[in-house]
């Protein structure tokens, strides 16, 4: 295999395990290992190799002497960072998206609530998250400044890894989807206040979402970082 086509399977597998932690495909503790994941990508054990490097480098997983590698539990401190930053952020983007938003923004935030609706009733799970992200991506389109969602798809990496084990509780893509009801109506009258309001109220759900999940998942979390919220 020449260093271009190493690369790329690399990447690919990279991307591939990434992928399969965030959406909690790969569990918190789960054991995984260069044997099996390159007999899985038929790959040689290289590729696989740097991929674990590139991984526990992100904090996705962990490396225990003559044990083996696990999946990393959730590093709680940036979760509540992450937290940070999207909430800041956000909160601004959509007072601007209902300032800013014309018959086009409301059809497509119409749409996207429209989809989540049917992926919910499909249970697609993996799927109604995609279309959680588009409709955070629309509002920060709408808001005069798409490139703030790349932003903050950069540092939410734990954060989304808390909120895909939140959709396998019983009635939360429910909730969510209710939330986003609400967002999309205060933006699409143009109340600046009211999608504030509503837009911290949903982030905010990710607090209850860590005690949801810590009853059920106490492995999930990393033990040093504690299960209060942050002030």
């Amino acid at each position: 295999m020449g260093i271009a086509a190493a690369r790329q399977s690399t990447d690919q597998i990279y991307r591939a395990l990434r992928g399969d932690i965030l959406n909690a495909v790969l569990r918190p503790g789960e054991s995984i290992s260069e044997a099996r994941m390159a007999l899985q990508f038929g790959v040689s054990r290289t590729p696989v190799r740097e991929s674990f490097k590139r991984l526990v480098e992100d904090g996705f997983l962990v490396v225990v002497p003559q044990v083996g590698t696990f999946v990393a539990p959730i590093d709680l401190a940036a979760v509540y960072d992450s937290q940070f930053v999207r909430e800041t952020l956000e909160c601004r983007t959509v007072a601007l998206a209902a300032k800013n938003i014309d018959a086009d923004g409301k059809a497509k935030l119409d749409e996207l609530i429209r989809q989540q609706e049917q992926l919910l009733a499909a249970g697609d799970r993996a799927g109604f998250f995609r279309s959680d992200e588009a409709f955070h991506a629309e509002l920060s389109r709408l808001s005069g400044h798409p490139s703030v969602w790349s932003l903050i798809e950069s540092v939410k990496a734990q954060l989304d890894r808390v909120r895909c084990l939140s959709l396998e509780t019983s009635g939360w893509s429910d909730m969510i989807l209710r939330e986003h009801r609400e967002i999309a109506a205060a933006v699409a009258s143009s109340d600046e206040v009211k999608a504030e309001r509503t837009m911290r109220a949903h982030l905010r759900t990710v607090f209850d979402a860590i005690e949801a999940i810590a009853r059920d998942h106490v492995e999930a979390f990393a033990a040093s970082g504690g299960l209060s919220k942050p002030t």
